[in-house]
């Protein structure tokens, strides 16, 4: 059964036409993935810039806190220094007033 020159030239254009459109949905898709890879390619860019962003955040945080440590313990040897100094006045607040004898007494724990 030999197909007719008319019966070949259908078969053809429908294979043509398949092909076609088999190749355009394709072709479609190999764009859709394009423009996917891309759109995950700038989303990556950006937490990569979100990272490093962040990073440089808890830098500047951690210089803050040692600052804050040292602040701390300026005020802290300052303080030691004041009730040192408040305890030498008070000895001799009491020894001027005549409450304390410089012998060998103690008063609350001070020494003369």
């Amino acid at each position: 059964m030999a197909l007719a020159e008319q019966d070949v030239e259908q078969i053809e254009a429908i294979v043509q036409r398949v092909l076609t459109e088999r190749m355009e949905s394709k072709s479609g898709m190999v764009r859709y993935d394009l423009e996917l890879r891309e759109r995950f390619v700038r989303v990556e860019e950006e937490l990569k810039h979100q990272r490093e962003l962040m990073l440089e955040g808890f830098k500047q945080m951690e210089k803050r806190f040692e600052q804050v440590d040292k602040r701390f313990e300026l005020q802290h040897q300052e303080i030691m220094a004041l009730h040192q100094e408040i305890k030498v006045l008070m000895r001799w607040g009491f020894v001027g007033l005549g409450w304390v004898d410089c012998g060998s007494v103690q008063v609350g724990g001070l020494v003369c």
